[in-house]
């Protein structure tokens, strides 16, 4: 094991700014260091790991095999590492600044940013960043810090992301209002056959409706598919499609076009809803903070994540 009292840790804060900006000069202007400090920090990595780590192709700095293997493990470890120094650090949201980023898909920004939104009225020196992270990156990117939390359905991570149950998902029909083949309580037969319109973000595969209607050995036509609840809203109000959403979604969306909610036909089986996050952040005061309006926000509604 290598003394870590002889390891300058301020090299390895520079090295992980080098390899998630790409460059020295991007590194020194996040550090908020000249060039030379910067390169000659990266001199003194290149001696303690007998590694180049960088070497240049044109005008482009790239890291060499060893380089792009320290990239995921560095970054949790200076995590980690922020987390100790943070764990006695009180966190006021009326005094405290800090930054957070929740990865979440976009449909869920209707529900839970507005909720969120207020609760920074209380909190005038956070920032809050919604952004959306590929399901099979949400770990390491709760693991490396570059996330706070994520909202998603259920994931097979590991057993260092926590996770609360919050919500599961009321599905319901929304048709334009005067649609002329579907009544206030729609048989499944009539539910069936219509022109269905599906909101998803894969290019293709069964929804959880579709899922439920093979268990009865039915099955619909979906005819136009897209990735906005918004816009599916707005396609109803203007034609004779039939969507299949969330009731929350629902509520919130059809309001200003006049769509008519239906029940749905048949028993849809519940889409649970968890917030994750890694166990380094258990006892983080901010991190226990974004976890509370997190799911004060989700227990307002039921919202979906397909």
């Amino acid at each position: 094991m290598i003394n870590l009292s002889r390891v300058d840790l301020n090299l390895l804060v520079v090295l992980d700014m080098i390899l998630s900006e790409g460059g020295v000069s991007r590194a020194a202007a996040k550090l908020n260091l000249t060039q030379p400090t910067i390169s000659h920090a990266l001199g003194r990595l290149r001696e303690q790991f007998d590694d180049p780590l960088f070497v240049r192709h044109g005008r482009t700095l790239v890291p060499t095999p060893l380089a792009r293997s320290l990239r995921e493990p560095l970054a949790a470890a200076l995590h980690s590492l922020g987390s100790v120094l943070a764990a006695g650090r009180r966190f006021d949201p009326a005094q405290t600044a800090a930054t957070f980023t929740v990865a979440m898909r976009d449909p869920m920004e209707l529900v839970v940013l507005p909720a969120l939104a207020r609760q920074l009225a209380a909190a005038p020196q956070v920032e809050l960043r919604a952004v959306q992270v590929r399901r099979r990156s949400i770990e390491a990117a709760l693991a490396d810090g570059s996330i706070d939390a994520a909202v998603d359905m259920p994931l097979p991570f590991s057993d260092r992301i926590r996770r609360h149950k919050v919500v599961a998902a009321d599905f319901v029909i929304v048709v334009r209002a005067g649609h002329p083949r579907l009544r206030r309580k729609p048989t499944l037969a009539a539910y069936v056959d219509q022109q269905h319109l599906m909101v998803s973000s894969r290019r293709r595969g069964p929804a959880l409706e579709d899922l439920a209607l093979g268990q009865l050995g039915v099955h619909r036509r979906v005819r136009l598919r897209c990735r906005s609840y918004a816009a599916a809203s707005r396609i109803v109000a203007e034609s004779d499609f039939v969507l299949t959403m969330p009731r929350r979604y629902a509520e919130l969306l059809n309001e200003a076009y006049g769509n008519r909610i239906l029940r749905m036909p048949m028993a849809m089986p519940a889409l649970d809803l968890y917030l994750y996050w890694h166990e380094a952040m258990d006892g983080d005061g901010g991190n226990r903070w974004l976890r509370t309006a997190l799911l004060d926000a989700l227990n307002k509604g039921s919202v979906d994540v397909r």
